[in-house]
């Protein structure tokens, strides 16, 4: 029998710690590479890589100055990323229904991730915002240059309505954060910084099977790589048909990929390290606050020192839609709690699971043998003042169940859909 193409998805509309080790989010791909093409190649690579990402910059609404030095922002800083669902002719021939069918001319913002870096001490904190969600946006400009007065509406569709500063816009109503740096990255743009550093690996804890996406996978840890990247993804019946389970089985892979950034095999390889950096600046759209090179070394920089357990993904809470079972709207008293602890910069404790409707679970990684030394142990010092002691319980926010997420301290596993 003849092997079957597969095609994307027609459901989905979609150590110790370093300043690199700590970008675990989509974000990290475009500040790495950009510090990676500095860093690692001629001044004239450099020059050229910088130039072809500020070009096609998206001119922003904002109405602050930027800093000169990011560490110094009081209250911290919020970059938005937007990963676009479209038709890209390059791809065609593996896009199949979503480049031919009613739909085919449409841009839905399917990914929309808030990083918040706060101020001092630092901590950093990744809100994914469901697809589905409806919710009562402000206004904003069209991409016709009309108003649109705003109203309820699914946040996917704000890109269609009014590019990335309606997002935006929607993001900081849902949030109340001022969002200073944003960027949009394709699912196309998935496969080719996929395919630049050799494929991700990712763990299944059961076999995934999603006849939607072609994927039909064994339990255990797979490299992908290309379409099976984006494949990965974009399944939501791999992960038991929640939009909200694919959330998490995302944020998997988005920590997997950084890890895959700051490996021996990415950074020690020239060649790499080129087509990584030449990848990702084609696929990555900045504002225009985010095109200097300064800026996004500084954005990596403000988080240089901060443990993988202050490093914290969870999910904005909602519920079901009334109305549709399909849709979720806003769980506006948990949200509240999470603005709140962000606000007040105090350490996340997350009750919730680790992923919602069971997307992905926690493993407990292999043991390992502490080596032997000769140093005698360390006792407390009792003249320790409050000042230098950890922080107290009290200082902690403590998340309602209905926040899921993890730490960059925790390893998951996409939960899969197959029994054992």
């Amino acid at each position: 029998m003849a092997r079957r193409r597969k095609t994307v998805a027609q459901h989905a509309r979609l150590g110790s710690p370093s300043a690199l080790r700590q970008l675990t989010t989509l974000v990290a791909v475009a500040v790495a590479v950009v510090l990676v093409s500095i860093a690692g190649t001629a001044a004239y690579t450099a020059y050229d890589l910088t130039t072809s990402f500020t070009q096609g910059a998206v001119e922003t609404e904002q109405d602050s100055p930027i800093p000169p030095d990011i560490g110094e922002i009081e209250g911290g800083v919020n970059l938005l990323v937007t990963g676009i669902d479209e038709c890209e002719e390059k791809y065609r021939e593996l896009f199949g229904a979503r480049c031919d069918g009613p739909d085919a001319e449409t841009q839905l913002n399917d990914v929309n991730m808030l990083l918040h870096i706060s101020d001092d001490p630092r901590r950093v904190t990744v809100i994914s915002f469901p697809r589905d969600l409806i919710f009562s946006a402000p206004g904003c400009t069209r991409n016709d240059g009309t108003t649109w007065q705003g109203g309820r509406i699914q946040i996917n569709e704000t890109y269609e309505l009014g590019g990335l500063n309606c997002v935006i816009d929607s993001i900081e109503g849902l949030s109340g954060q001022q969002i200073q740096f944003a960027a949009t990255v394709t699912f196309g743009g998935v496969i080719e910084i996929t395919d630049a550093i050799g494929g991700v690996e990712i763990c299944l804890d059961k076999g995934m099977r999603d006849s939607n996406t072609g994927i039909d996978w064994p339990a255990g840890n797979r490299t992908v790589q290309g379409i099976d990247a984006l494949q990965f993804l974009r399944t939501r019946y791999g992960v038991g048909g929640s939009d909200l389970a694919r959330i998490s089985n995302q944020q998997q892979y988005m920590s997997k990929l950084a890890r895959k950034l700051v490996s021996d095999d990415v950074l020690t390889n020239p060649a790499t390290l080129y087509r990584l950096a030449s990848s990702t600046l084609r696929s990555v759209t900045p504002t225009d606050t985010l095109t200097n090179p300064i800026t996004l070394v500084q954005i990596a920089l403000a988080v240089k020192d901060v443990p993988f357990e202050d490093i914290v993904f969870v999910q904005y809470p909602s519920v079901t839609a009334a109305g549709d079972t399909n849709r979720v709207e806003p769980n506006t008293s948990a949200a509240t709690q999470l603005w709140e602890a962000i606000e007040q910069n105090r350490p996340l404790e997350l009750t919730g699971d680790v992923g919602a409707n069971g997307g992905v679970v926690e493993v407990t990684p292999e043991p390992t043998v502490p080596e032997e030394t000769s140093d005698p142990p360390q006792t407390p010092d009792p003249a320790q003042t409050p000042d230098d002691a950890a922080a107290t319980p009290g200082d902690v926010a403590t998340l309602p169940p209905s926040i899921t997420g993890s730490t960059a301290a925790q390893d998951t596993c996409s939960s899969g859909n197959l029994r054992q």
